[in-house]
């Protein structure tokens, strides 16, 4: 058993992420370059043995490579013929992860968007979506991995990646800070929720209503709240002491959510100014914002009351 896993560590690992548009394969990448994986997307995939060649004798570090149906010349068979070929050769451990999603899900997610299906050359996004499922069938049916996405948020991918790719050999928390808007739901997943509701809300000041906590001028309001100091001294504190406690007992995920009224403000700036300690003590936290893009709405933080 030992001498696999030697044998695994001494093989460039590399992962070829694909599938349909919309289902996910940039917030994959995103997870996987988190977690210390080398990262390129849209390649052009006939110049795979090229690039593994060209990886440094000695260097191990994993390697993630995106490709998707927009690529030129993309050909499902040759693309499978030509990764066998390279994966029958030693020192690689190559696998392909197939990123899935219903059509239905995947319509939804481009009329929300706005954006146009590559493969729907003027016609309706479903006709692009059909051609596209057909197209990538062989690739979907050879696959080493498939993960259906069709109903997860973003969080959920983000989890479900760190879950299968994360090192399991080392001991690193692996942590995620976020915000969001209660009036747009709970987060489906998260061990630690705070609501920031508490402080005086920036929504109120027409000046800074159309920014976000990320804004300088939305900080300083937040934290000349009184009751801003001692929370935000509270709630670190609570974290650096939970935290390795956590990993002790041997959880290897937490996610720890700060939510306000619209997820655009309050919740926003706690969370960044959070990560940052954290980061301090020495974690590395991945920083997610689930509603900052969202419409600022007087009906989401409460019609003509003023929530204080």
């Amino acid at each position: 058993m030992g001498n696999e896993a030697d044998d695994r560590r001494d093989r460039q690992r590399v992962l070829l992420v694909t599938g349909m548009l919309g289902a996910g394969k940039t917030t994959a990448l995103r997870v996987l370059e988190d977690l210390g994986w080398e990262i390129v997307d849209n390649f052009p995939i006939r110049m795979l043995d090229a690039l593994v060649e060209g990886t440094p004798a000695g260097d191990k570090t994993p390697l993630a490579i995106g490709f998707d149906s927009r690529t030129r010349g993309f050909d499902p068979e040759r693309i499978i013929a030509q990764v066998k070929a390279l994966g029958d050769r030693s020192g690689i451990e190559l696998t392909t992860l197939f990123l899935d999603c219903s059509s239905k899900e995947l319509e939804r997610r481009y009329n929300e968007t706005r954006r146009r299906h590559a493969l729907a050359a003027g016609s309706p996004v479903g006709s692009g979506i059909r051609a596209e499922r057909e197209l990538l069938a062989p690739l979907r049916r050879w696959a080493d991995l498939l993960l259906d996405t069709t109903d997860f948020t973003t969080n959920d991918l983000q989890r479900a990646m760190r879950e299968r790719f994360a090192d399991g050999t080392s001991d690193a928390l692996t942590l995620t800070v976020s915000s969001f808007g209660f009036s747009r739901g709970m987060p489906p997943i998260a061990d630690l929720v705070f609501d920031m509701r508490f402080l005086d809300n920036p929504h109120w000041d027409p000046v800074l209503r159309p920014q976000t906590g990320q804004d300088p001028a939305v900080g300083a309001y937040i934290q000349k709240d009184p009751a801003w100091d001692e929370a935000y001294t509270r709630i670190r504190d609570l974290l650096l002491m939970l935290l390795p406690r956590y990993q002790t007992q041997g959880k290897a995920y937490v996610h720890v959510a700060f939510g306000c009224t619209g997820g655009r403000h309050r919740s926003v700036f706690t969370a960044e100014r959070i990560a940052a300690a954290l980061r301090h003590a020495g974690f590395s936290p991945t920083l997610l914002h689930r509603n900052l893009g969202s419409r600022a709405a007087d009906l989401l933080e409460g019609g003509l009351r003023r929530e204080k």
